[in-house]
């Protein structure tokens, strides 16, 4: 047998172990895809937070007090803003039940019902709207609604649990990161050293500076989104809680496109609960053309101009040049990570390719060298 034979018989070899392990890994996928999440999380968070922790540990000399100080931190940080937020969406929300079923209420569904109709037979015909079945059709849209909002308990239940093991794996990861690491170096064959190390170096580098760029967007998106919302109340729009839904949407844009339309929701439900019995909000147009009553239309179009100058501007420079992939590759990357994993494999699709381009480009250098080895 000549060395050819040989080398067919190792490609095929390893094709089918390849091939087999990919199956055994779609067929397990769904046990511990959960875990594996998990994890991830876990790790991007330790990206964050290992340089706090690091440079408080070099002042009070004391690694495990160190995380737990950072690590109260941004446990209280997250209580206060979730519970002012939920404490004036409630506030919101009172105030709004007090008007159903009012008088008033009442009277500005008609006169938006009436608004809506008057505009729209100047360009399409369409039957008379029944008014008192509009009333009671939304009134039954609402009651479903607030029933379907009773059904997240237990997805809120799912998400706390993910939420406090997320946050006990990262504890442990910061706790031994570089106990881990040396364990990691040490399964490295010495052929293999250089290289073993620089990949690991490379893909803490390509994740760090990924987050990096990723948290100035979003701190982007949240102060435009600031900006937009307090231009909007200038106008009369009459919108409370405009620092939460900014900071919202700030959030929300580390999940590729969703970004400012996460806030654009909770904006337009307050909107709608500040403006009932405002007649100058039913009758709102913008440019005095276009109907948008309680400024709705207005807050969309808002969030849409944020969405296309983060998009165009902000996360190509801060984001883009950090894990240096092709834009087409990124689209491919959001595609499938969605396709597989939905939002948080979009969230995780973009370092997952940097990560991938890493070891590709180290087992290309590898191949061209190898004669040296």
């Amino acid at each position: 047998m000549n060395n050819n034979d040989k080398n067919y018989i190792q490609l095929i070899y390893r094709l089918i172990v390849i091939v087999i392990s990919f199956g055994f890994l779609i067929i397990i996928w769904p046990y511990i895809s959960s875990v594996i999440t998990m994890l991830i999380f876990a790790f991007l968070f330790t990206t964050i937070l290992l340089p706090l922790v690091d440079q408080l540990e070099s002042k009070i000399k004391s690694r495990g007090i160190s995380i737990v100080i950072v690590t109260i931190s941004l446990i209280m940080t997250f209580v206060v803003f979730l519970k002012s937020f939920a404490s004036g969406m409630l506030s919101q929300a009172r105030e709004f039940s007090k008007q159903i079923g009012t008088k008033g209420y009442d009277d500005n569904l008609n006169s938006l019902a009436t608004n809506l109709e008057s505009y729209l037979n100047k360009y399409i015909n369409i039957p008379d709207i029944d008014s008192s079945n509009f009333i009671s059709k939304l009134n039954v849209m609402v009651g479903e609604i607030i029933q379907n909002l009773m059904s997240l308990a237990g997805a809120i239940g799912s998400f706390i649990f993910t939420t406090i093991m997320v946050l006990i794996f990262t504890i442990i990861l910061l706790s031994n990161y570089y106990e881990f690491k040396k364990s990691i170096v040490q399964f490295i064959p010495n052929k293999y050293f250089e290289m073993g190390l620089r990949v690991i170096f490379n893909i803490e580098r390509q994740v760090s500076k990924y987050l990096q760029g990723q948290l100035l967007a979003a701190s982007s998106v949240a102060l435009m989104s600031f900006i937009g919302l307090s231009i909007l109340n200038l106008m009369g729009a009459n919108l409370t809680l405009v620092v939460f839904i900014a900071i919202i949407a700030g959030l929300a844009n580390l999940i590729p496109l969703v970004g400012p339309f996460a806030g654009m929701l909770p904006a337009i439900l307050v909107a709608i609960m500040n403006n009932i019995g405002s007649d100058v909000a039913i009758n709102h147009q913008i440019f005095n053309t276009i109907p948008s009553p309680f400024y709705i239309l207005d807050i969309i179009i808002m969030f849409l101009i944020v969405q296309q100058i983060d998009n165009n501007i902000v996360t190509p420079i801060l984001v883009g040049e950090s894990v240096g992939i092709h834009p087409l590759i990124v689209m491919i990357s959001l595609l499938i990570g969605g396709t597989l994993i939905g939002p948080i494999g979009m969230l995780l699709a973009v370092p997952a390719a940097g990560i991938l381009k890493v070891i590709g480009v180290e087992i290309m250098f590898l191949r061209r060298n190898a004669h040296l080895l």
